[in-house]
């Protein structure tokens, strides 16, 4: 077939690009790929159009009789005069368009956008069908041998492609009002009627929870990559739809529901955080990170738009910014170009579009913030006074409307949701835990979310799900969720002073999956943030279980992250006598010489800066006994970050002086002044 294919995924709605054939196509090779491509057009038959369904239809039956003419044509091995083949071509091209706007109005997820584009998608149809009406004009019949019958199906084709009075469906207009006046009822802060939003439904034959739930996503797609001026009604059209999936929906199918976001929690939880490197308000790799009065960090240009909109708070924190001065951060910029050349990323390609974050800290319109509060109640009344189903279904609304939005997290917040899920972390329903520990790790992305879940006793019901969770998902969750209320400096301390988390943790990174070893490698990297904690992680046997995961996995992340609490970890003493004891200077060596990983690299040479600075000489006599050591040093102090390199270099003065004392016959004394330990 002359057209060239196109991935429905990466195809835009509404956007159709067509291929016309070029002028040297055969006229044999433009007849079978228009006879394929009528097939395809008719196969939309089978389709299901909730809306426009007098349009599609009339579309396809005149293309299904052209097809007719098509295979008369080919059937008698006619030879196209030259005209003939200019209205095929024109043909080709327009019935391409067709396809693709068939596709568009029966597709999946897709229906409360089609109806609500009535207007244009039947310009659309009026001018596809009107040019196939050109088309068939130069069409010379009288001089193409085929039967009379069909040459006069194909005049009558042309005759009421011509005539033909296309419209929007008087039920299609009738349901689009519906929608709008339920949208002008939230936006003055009305609650809709029940009776109105189950017409509107049922017109668009979304009959479960899952048909609801595609019509978000798809929604949510349109969000991210449609044109500034289309994001408020869309915003609006979410918030109904969400507020229907909550209030209509009873039952929530699991078979179909899509629930990967929680199968691994890994996203962000890195003690090499790459979501550190987004713009807060964009959500793409910095190119130009700088510093605002508030300390908070964002991408040049996009800080630059959010002033020159005028506005004079700190988008992130909401604390009014005392000028407007912008400090580069060189640091941030150097650990984001390691990590792009760590990962193989290109900054001048970081992924595609995704949405700016500003128009999720407030609401995209006046309906859809309407929206979102009335459901937040709804929400939290099934959370208290519902059925276990009602509970278990509330749970998942939450994750999901806070998976990705700030305003809906805050909303969820402020109308009361933290106490009831704390609540059902003591379920003896599985699904019902695994959803309350999942909304709860949403919400504790925001700070009132962190703070409200420590206010309400909150820690010791999640270390609880950590230790005794009904499933392991639910550890790996719970896991997750430490690590975000670990990153708040005063919380990290009550966290590891309760006896069961810090084991908890480490039974975890023994018996989890990839992703739960992973959860629990960096909640215990966020909790060893705080010095009081270090020594309970130690003493909990951390240090020879993450030289066992440095030595065996195949797993680069984890590695990576398991290096990185080791180096903290032998920052003290006995972290760093542990480390000695289990003769880890190989292992580290073999890592820092394979690793293609910068952050490894300065994680291996701060585990051994650490060890001999507190280890003393015979420390220092240990990494001086592998000779290739020096030169993989010397690698970190030229291509590594301007931390790694001074570390590195550090280290190879160490180990110069310590050849320089060995071949003067003073190796053999210790300095009075450092510690030492004894090396097995």
């Amino acid at each position: 077939m002359i057209q060239k294919k196109f991935n429905e995924v990466d195809r835009r709605i509404f956007s159709f690009p067509a291929v016309h054939p070029c002028e040297a196509v055969s006229p044999a090779t433009l007849l079978g790929s228009l006879i394929v491509l009528s097939q395809n057009i008719g196969n939309y038959q089978s389709k299901f159009f909730a809306t426009q369904r007098r349009n599609s239809r009339e579309a396809i039956r005149k293309i299904g009789i052209l097809l007719v003419f098509f295979e008369e044509i080919h059937d008698r091995g006619l030879i196209l005069p030259e005209t003939a083949v200019l209205c095929f071509s024109e043909l080709h091209l327009t019935f391409q368009k067709i396809r693709f706007l068939l596709e568009d109005c029966s597709r999946e997820g897709a229906r409360l956008w089609i109806l609500m584009k009535s207007e244009m998608v039947v310009t659309q149809f009026r001018v596809l069908i009107r040019t196939v009406a050109t088309a068939l004009d130069i069409l010379p019949l009288n001089s193409m041998d085929i039967c009379g019958e069909v040459k006069e199906l194909v005049e009558l084709v042309a005759k009421q492609a011509r005539k033909a009075r296309i419209e929007i469906d008087p039920n299609d207009e009738r349901a689009m009002r519906r929608v709008l006046s339920v949208l002008e009822r939230f936006e003055k802060g009305i609650e809709p009627e029940f009776q109105v939003l189950k017409w509107i439904i049922d017109y668009l034959e979304i009959k479960t929870w899952s048909d609801c739930n595609k019509e978000i996503k798809f929604l949510e797609e349109q969000c991210v990559e449609s044109e500034e001026r289309e994001v408020p009604f869309l915003s609006s059209l979410l918030g109904f739809m969400c507020y229907c999936r909550v209030r209509i929906f009873d039952t929530l199918d699991y078979q179909n529901a899509d629930q990967t976001d929680v199968r691994c929690n890994m996203e962000v939880l890195s003690c090499l955080n790459p979501e550190d490197f987004r713009c807060p308000i964009s959500l793409e790799l910095m190119i130009d990170p700088v510093t605002v009065s508030t300390g908070q960090t964002y991408d040049r240009s996009s800080i630059q738009k959010w002033l020159k909109a005028g506005h004079t708070i700190c988008p992130k924190t909401g604390e009014k910014l005392t000028n407007t001065e912008l400090v580069p951060n060189t640091n941030l910029r150097k650990l984001i170009h390691q990590f792009c050349a760590d990962n193989g990323v290109s900054l001048a390609k970081t992924g595609k579009k995704t949405r700016d974050i500003t128009r999720t800290i407030l609401p995209g319109s006046p309906a859809a913030a309407e929206a979102m509060k009335f459901l937040s109640r709804i929400v939290v009344r099934n959370l208290v006074f519902g059925t276990s189903e009602q509970k278990n279904k509330a749970a998942y609304e939450i994750r999901l409307l806070a998976k990705a939005n700030i305003f809906n997290r805050s909303c969820l917040i402020e109308a009361g949701t933290i106490p009831p899920l704390l609540n059902l972390l003591y379920s003896f329903n599985k699904f019902i835990q695994e959803n309350a520990i999942a909304a709860l790790l949403k919400l504790s992305k925001h700070a009132n979310g962190k703070k409200i879940v420590v206010e309400n006793g909150g820690l010791r019901s999640i270390v609880a799900v950590l230790k005794r969770g009904i499933s392991l998902e639910a550890k790996q969750i719970a896991a997750a969720t430490i690590f975000y209320l670990s990153s708040v400096k005063g919380y990290r301390r009550l966290i590891g002073e309760i006896d069961e988390t810090i084991p908890a943790l480490v039974d975890l990174i023994k018996e989890g999956t990839p992703c739960g070893k992973k959860n629990g490698v960096v909640a215990l990297f966020g909790l060893a943030l705080d010095h009081g904690n270090r020594q309970r992680v130690i003493d909990a046997g951390t240090i020879p279980l993450l030289l066992h995961i440095i030595a065996s996995s195949n797993k680069d992340e984890l590695i990576v992250d398991s290096l990185a609490l080791l180096a903290t970890l032998a920052e003290c003493l006995d972290g760093t006598l542990a480390i000695l004891q289990a003769s880890s200077f190989p292992l580290i060596t073999r890592i820092l010489q394979s690793t293609t990983s910068q952050a490894g690299k300065e994680h291996c040479v701060s585990i051994f800066l650490s060890c001999c600075t507190n280890g003393g000489d015979e420390a220092v006599a240990v990494l001086a006994k592998d000779t290739s050591v020096m030169s993989s040093l010397y690698s970190v102090t030229t291509d590594g970050t301007a931390l790694a390199s001074k570390k590195a270099r550090s280290l190879v003065k160490m180990l110069h002086k310590f050849h320089e004392t060995s071949s003067s016959g003073q190796g053999c004394q210790a300095s009075t002044n450092e510690q030492s330990v004894h090396v097995w």
